[in-house]
């Protein structure tokens, strides 16, 4: 898998389990047939592609159990990849056991070309994270991306909770800027959860500490 070490082509493997343990939670027959398969690889490469080249403007609140403070995180997207964009191509596809696997390419526009050579430019820095989410995605997520999604915000906050402990003394309030997928996401079943291993690239525009009284 790569991303950065290019600036015309993006490459990575898309992974969908062919009986999803989630399938009855959604209405969905399992075992997948390799219709519906390739369908929702296509969905998570078209996902992952925007969040590698659009990214998300962030608002982050570190938790703070002394103040009653929670920690939060807003990811808003900054643009989007269409799916069905004819810049997506599978280069490869195969059956392992219960599970399916496609390797993708998305060549770039001259735009998105200038979006990547941004990203890792010098006011972004790499982190990375390894984030969890219950199997169903939680209370009221119906959606099956979500359900892995959740897994892939809880990688962010530890990213930008860690990298806030290495460059700030004191813990801020608030913090904000602009955060986006450098590499493709690794999902696995761990324990009985989500487990989500993700490499970001990470821009703090903004932070807001807390008032002195």
């Amino acid at each position: 898998m790569y991303a950065y070490d290019t600036v015309d082509v993006l490459r990575g493997e898309i992974c969908v389990e062919l009986e999803p343990v989630y399938a009855i939670n959604l209405g969905v027959a399992s075992p997948l047939d390799s219709a519906e398969a390739s369908l929702w690889a296509l969905e998570d490469a078209q996902s992952t592609f925007s969040a590698m080249i659009y990214g998300w403007s962030f608002d982050y609140t570190p938790a703070d159990r002394q103040r009653g403070i929670e920690e939060y995180l807003s990811l808003k997207p900054e643009g989007e990849v269409l799916f069905g964009d004819d810049k997506i191509q599978i280069t490869d596809a195969r059956i392992d056991g219960d599970m399916y696997f496609i390797w993708v390419d998305y060549r770039l526009n001259q735009s998105q070309k200038r979006r990547i050579t941004a990203w890792n430019s010098s006011p972004f820095f790499n982190a990375n994270a390894q984030g969890y989410g219950p199997l169903g995605g939680g209370p009221g997520v119906t959606d099956r991306r979500d359900i892995k999604k959740v897994a892939l915000e809880d990688a962010a906050k530890i990213a930008l909770r860690t990298k806030l402990r290495q460059i700030q003394k004191n813990r801020p309030h608030r913090a904000s800027g602009f955060i986006a997928l450098s590499k493709f996401p690794i999902y696995r079943l761990k324990s009985g959860r989500w487990s989500c291993v993700a490499n970001f690239r990470i821009e703090i525009k903004e932070t807001e500490g807390y008032q002195a009284f």
